[in-house]
């Protein structure tokens, strides 16, 4: 169960980054800072400012992360809310450089680490609950992403799922298969 739910999370991190990485990819800098002027998206964070928030959190919680509590006194979390990206180059930049050290700190793991206490904000978790938190909090706001990219480009969206119409044919393909234990982003 522990080996099997080291290797599940990381594929877990591995897809909610693609999602991330195939929502940029679609965007030009202007769409990406793009402020929203509709009713229900009016004082919504952009793109950059998710992206930003995002890696200043996997920067503090996973730099030493084991050893050092994971609210970092050099984070400083109000900034993160501006945007200060000057091109697309340097958002990719900083989005992957917080994805590399996230990976770096998990990919070492074993089983045995994941019951050893750790703290975020004196807040005692252990590995699995602070991995599950943090797996937590960035799909939530990669959602958010999502959701803005596809706002953004409204019809010439290219979806990061099953397109709406290919259910049958999605399953079909799906159910062309053995039965066998496999992730789910093994295909993607």
């Amino acid at each position: 169960m522990e080996n099997s739910y080291l290797t599940s999370v990381i594929k877990q991190f591995e897809y909610y980054k693609s999602l991330g990485d195939k929502t940029i990819a679609q965007l030009s800098i202007e769409e990406l800072q793009h402020e929203f002027a509709i009713p229900i998206a009016i004082g919504t964070n952009s793109i950059p400012i998710i992206i930003k928030h995002i890696v200043g959190n996997m920067l503090s919680r996973w730099t030493n992360f084991l050893t050092e509590d994971g609210e970092k006194e050099w984070r400083h979390r109000d900034n993160e809310f501006e945007d200060t990206f000057k091109n697309k180059e340097e958002l990719l930049n900083y989005w992957n450089r917080g994805w590399d050290c996230l990976f770096e700190a998990i990919r070492p793991l074993s089983s045995k680490d994941l019951e050893c206490i750790i703290f975020i904000r004196n807040q005692g978790h252990t590995v699995t609950e602070a991995i599950n938190r943090q797996l937590a909090h960035y799909s939530y706001h990669i959602g958010q992403l999502v959701f803005l990219g596809k706002l953004t480009k409204g019809k010439q969206w290219e979806s990061l799922s099953i397109p709406k119409g290919q259910s049958t044919t999605y399953n079909t393909k799906k159910f062309s298969k053995e039965k066998g234990r496999r992730h789910f982003t093994d295909d993607l």
